[in-house]
C-alpha cells in the first residue's frame, strides 16, 4: 500500500453526516459542527465557501468538490449573501439552529438530510463531514489546506451523482454505504488535487512517483514491524544506502529512519486509542522489541508515555 492509501485506510467515515440543501438566493448556511474534514458540492447552482479568519472566500461552481479542513466554523452563501447572517447554523448530525441558536422552523425542513429555503431553489449544496481523529488522520489533514477544490466545470461525475440519489434514500444499511461513498469521494478528490500543477503535495506524496523513494515508502508502510535499517531498505529498492538516504530526504523531507520513527509512532498511538492491546503488543505491532522502547520514542516524539496518551483519549 503506497502512503496515500495508508493514511485513508485510517482517515474513514463512520457515521459519516450528509446534508442535502435546496436554496434560494439570497441564501448562507454556517458550518459549526467542529469536524476535523467537511466535502462539499454545488450539484446546481454556484457559491463561496467563506473559511473564516484572514483566508478569502473560495468559488464553488456546479460540479466543484471542495474540501475544507479544521474543525473552526465556517459558512457557504451565494456570492450576494457573503458574510451575511445564515438561513441556519449546522451545529451537529441532529441539530441546526438560527443564527441565534433558537431552533429553526419546521419550513426549513424540507425532507430526509434536506434543508433549506425553497424546494424548488436554482441552488443544491451537498455536504459530507468526516468525524476522524488520530495520529495517522493528522499526517493527511496537516499536509492539506484550509480549503482545497477540484474544479468539474460543470460535470459533477458517477460518485457525485450516485452519493446524492442515496442521500435521499432511508434503506436498511444505508449509513454504512453513504459512510463507504463518503471515502471513495475523498479519495478520487484528493487524489486528483495532487496532481494537479496548483496544489503543494506533500513531500511523501511526490516521492510515491519515484522507483527508489516511492518503493522504500511502500515497504514502510506495508511492514512497519520489519526491522528496517537504511542498508535493507536499500537492499530492497535495488540502491546504495547513500543513494537511497539521499533520494528519500531530498523528496520526502526527512531521512528514512525518521520517517519511519514518526509512522510507526502514528500507528501506535492509534492502537493505544482504538484497541485493548497492550503496550507490549502494540510495540511490537509497530516495530519496537519492548513496551519500553516504545516508551521512551513515544515520550520522546508526544511528550508522554503510552500508557497516559491512552487514559487522556479515553478521559
Amino acid at each position: 500500500m503506497d502512503a496515500l492509501g495508508s493514511l485513508l485506510y485510517e482517515v474513514r467515515s463512520e457515521g459519516a453526516l450528509f446534508s442535502r440543501n435546496h436554496l434560494a438566493p439570497p441564501w448562507s448556511i454556517r458550518f459549526a459542527d467542529r469536524t476535523p474534514l467537511t466535502l462539499i458540492t454545488m450539484l446546481r447552482g454556484s457559491g463561496l465557501i467563506d473559511p473564516g479568519g484572514d483566508e478569502p472566500p473560495v468559488a464553488l461552481g456546479q460540479g466543484d468538490v471542495a474540501v475544507v479542513v479544521g474543525s473552526e466554523p465556517f459558512s457557504v452563501s451565494d456570492e450576494e449573501c457573503s458574510g451575511a447572517a445564515p438561513l441556519y447554523v449546522r451545529e451537529g448530525p441532529d441539530r441546526c439552529t438560527t443564527a441565534d441558536g433558537e431552533e429553526i422552523s419546521e419550513d426549513v425542513v424540507l425532507g430526509l438530510r434536506l434543508c433549506g429555503n425553497s424546494a424548488d431553489g436554482p441552488a443544491v449544496l451537498l455536504t459530507g463531514s468526516y468525524r476522524v481523529g488520530g495520529r495517522v488522520s493528522e499526517r493527511l489533514l496537516s499536509a492539506l489546506p484550509r480549503v482545497l477544490v477540484v474544479r468539474h466545470e460543470g460535470e459533477p461525475g458517477p460518485i457525485l451523482d450516485l452519493t446524492a440519489a442515496e442521500i435521499g434514500r432511508d434503506d436498511p444499511g444505508q449509513q454504512a454505504v453513504l459512510d463507504r461513498l463518503l471515502d471513495l469521494l475523498l479519495l478520487s478528490t484528493l487524489r486528483e488535487w495532487f496532481s494537479r500543477p496548483e496544489a503543494d503535495p506533500p513531500g511523501w506524496y511526490r516521492a510515491l512517483g519515484d522507483p527508489v523513494a516511492g518503493r522504500a515508502l511502500r515497504l514502510i508502510h506495508d511492514r512497519p514491524a520489519q526491522p528496517w535499517t537504511v542498508a535493507e531498505l536499500a537492499e530492497e529498492t535495488g540502491v546504495s544506502r547513500a543513494t537511497l538516504a539521499r533520494r528519500f530526504t531530498d523528496l520526502v523531507g526527512e531521512p528514512p529512519m525518521a520517517y519511519l520513527t514518526g509512522w510507526r509512532l502514528a500507528l501506535a498511538a492509534d492502537l493505544l486509542a482504538r484497541t485493548d492491546a497492550t503496550v507490549e503488543s502494540i510495540a511490537r505491532q509497530v516495530g519496537y522489541r519492548s513496551a519500553f522502547g516504545l516508551s521512551v520514542a513515544f515520550q520522546r516524539v508526544y511528550g508522554t508515555r503510552p500508557s497516559h496518551h491512552r487514559a487522556a483519549v479515553a478521559a
